[in-house]
């Protein structure tokens, strides 16, 4: 019997209207939990994401209106509403908002919140490791790699290395009872980036 191969994920170039839509904290975290978890409603997202079921329905609303996320009609029973997202997987480039001051205001604040999710993310597992397994202690981690490389070859690897994730991700069986639901990052910053800035010229005379 041939093997049903997985369909392909769902993606979005994020737009102006999009972008500026889900530049609210709680925005990106009921889209990001839909994708988890699946369709739900507002008020199991609420206790999820530990705020009110009408917050959650107010924005779920808004994200709707722009297309990020859909009523769900096949599981919906009476009064109760699931929601899902439309895509699995967000793509922009921070350039594509360049001409809209409002839309790259929009993107920079979701790609800062992206990183203090990322460190609050990190915190929470370093402060509950010991309660894993020893494998994947040692599996989960982060590491770090250095590079003198021009920006095409940079593009290049962030390509290949998604299409590792993707490849690994359409070869594993969601339902082993060994799997875990993990959150994999790829970051490129630059080096100067990190280094403390140059001591200023010395303005003292000399003899």
């Amino acid at each position: 019997m041939e093997e049903q191969k997985r369909p392909e994920p769902r993606a979005v170039r994020i737009d102006h209207r999009q972008v500026r839509a889900l530049a609210q904290p709680l925005r990106m975290r009921l889209v990001g939990a839909l994708r988890v978890v699946g369709p739900s409603t507002a008020t199991a997202l609420a206790e999820m994401l530990g705020t009110n079921t009408g917050a959650t329905s107010y924005h779920l609303r808004q994200l709707a209106e722009v297309g990020l996320v859909v009523e769900d009609p096949s599981l919906g029973t009476g009064r109760q509403r699931y929601w899902r997202a439309a895509h699995d997987v967000t793509n922009w480039e921070s350039s594509d908002f360049d001409d809209d001051p409002d839309a790259r205001a929009a993107i920079e604040w979701i790609e800062a919140d992206y990183v203090r999710f990322f460190a609050q993310h990190a915190e929470r597992w370093f402060a509950q490791r010991h309660e894993w397994p020893a494998a994947w202690r040692d599996a989960f981690g982060m590491g770090d790699f250095f590079m003198r490389i021009p920006v095409a070859r940079l593009e290049a690897i962030k390509e290949e290395v998604f299409a590792v994730f993707e490849r690994h991700q359409e070869e594993t069986d969601p339902a082993d009872p060994d799997a875990e639901t993990v959150q994999l990052y790829l970051a490129a910053f630059p080096m100067r980036a990190a280094l403390p800035q140059s001591a200023p010229p010395s303005t003292e005379e000399k003899p």
